[in-house]
């Protein structure tokens, strides 16, 4: 079997592994892809599916905007919008200590070009009348919305792969080491890929890939559960989060409520998560409290996955600092769905210039040392 030769090799074949594919592809450069499962199943295809700045972390917001401007242009990138809606977004609070540190935060992000509305109790039961009692406030942003994970990650792969890109799947990288100016990835089956740099966006399993380099991450193997009901007459346009992150939940068109809420923990050896049955019964309860239509629905449908947390729930987004030429770009703590487009580009911009225009300064791999010392 011959082996593959590329500019850059990218271990993990998710949103952001296809997205930088296709960025590559778009520069010019031969790009192959690894891929143990199926391209886009895992993270990229089990979230709940928000597309939002709303509430996010500061130093995500740049990324986001790069982001949102990318989410808009779906259609010609990818060939489909991947069911991206503008639907708006409302983050909840259940008390005023709760509401007040959202409208504190609302604040800071107006510094980052977010619009977000705060609307008091009464305010917002009397636009959004399907929520209960409990909901005391929230900030509203009408500029975020959703999307369909399971088509996102593969739209993206199709892309790729009609620009050049090679893409392998089912075939996971065996052995990464650094050989001379490049890379050599053997795969389980046997494979050899080389390149000149290497972008490792492997998800909960970029942290084991980075230590084989030398540079130590924390990774938090998360299982989110996510909950489908039966479809229902269509009530929930903005996509709903409380505060505390014990609840999100959306509505799509077909009438299906998507909610989900705090995960477990996987084994990432066994590469694949199970529902846990006490979770969903409490996300369910939670759910109810803050919608209470949604204890009028059969749910149709579970699932899970696995995702990669780090210990402040910010990506691992930069340049390796023991390895030239490898660039890392995991960790996104769940937040990855919508900055999966952006921070693809931002990968392959590093892997072939070694910098961005996006400011990515608080991702970078080195914290968690300087933080241990």
């Amino acid at each position: 079997m011959s082996a593959v030769q590329a500019d850059v090799v990218i271990v993990g074949g998710g949103l952001v592994g296809c997205a930088a594919a296709l960025h590559l592809r778009g520069r010019g450069a031969s790009v192959a892809v690894v891929e143990k499962n199926q391209l886009g199943a895992a993270a990229s295809g089990v979230n709940f599916g928000g597309v939002r700045r709303n509430g996010r972390k500061l130093a995500e917001l740049p990324i986001a905007a790069r982001a949102i401007k990318v989410w808009k242009r779906l259609p010609e990138l990818v060939g489909s919008d991947c069911e991206y809606e503008i639907t708006g977004n409302i983050k909840v609070a259940r008390n005023d200590e709760d509401l007040d540190l959202i409208a504190a935060h609302a604040e800071a992000q107006g510094q980052y070009g977010v619009e977000v509305q705060i609307l008091g109790r009464n305010t917002l039961r009397d636009r959004y009348p399907w929520l209960g009692p409990s909901a005391a406030g929230a900030a509203y942003c009408p500029s975020d919305g959703q999307a369909n994970p399971r088509l996102v990650g593969p739209a993206f792969a199709r892309a790729a792969r009609a620009a050049g890109a090679e893409l392998i799947e089912l075939d996971g990288a065996r052995h990464v080491e650094r050989d001379g100016s490049g890379f050599v990835v053997e795969t389980e089956s046997g494979r050899t890929l080389r390149g000149g740099a290497l972008i490792n966006s492997s998800g909960a399993w970029g942290a084991r890939l980075a230590a084989r380099f030398g540079e130590k991450v924390e990774i938090w193997p998360m299982e989110p559960q996510m909950i489908v009901t039966e479809p229902a007459p269509y009530f929930m346009l903005p996509v709903l989060a409380v505060m505390g992150g014990d609840v999100y939940a959306r509505q799509i068109p077909r009438g299906n409520v998507i909610f989900g809420g705090r995960s477990g923990t996987a084994d990432l050896d066994v590469g694949f998560a199970r529902v846990n049955a006490e979770e969903s019964l409490t996300t369910l309860a939670r759910t109810i409290d803050i919608i209470p239509r949604v204890a009028e629905l059969s749910v149709i449908r579970f699932w899970s996955g696995v995702e990669g947390c780090t210990p402040d729930h910010l990506p691992v987004l930069c340049p390796s600092r023991t390895t030239p030429g490898l660039v890392h770009a995991f960790g996104f703590s769940g937040h990855g769905f919508c900055l999966g487009p952006a921070s693809g580009a931002v990968a392959a911009e590093l892997a072939l210039d070694g910098r961005s225009e996006t400011p990515i300064e608080g991702f970078d791999i080195g914290r968690f040392e300087e933080a241990a010392s």
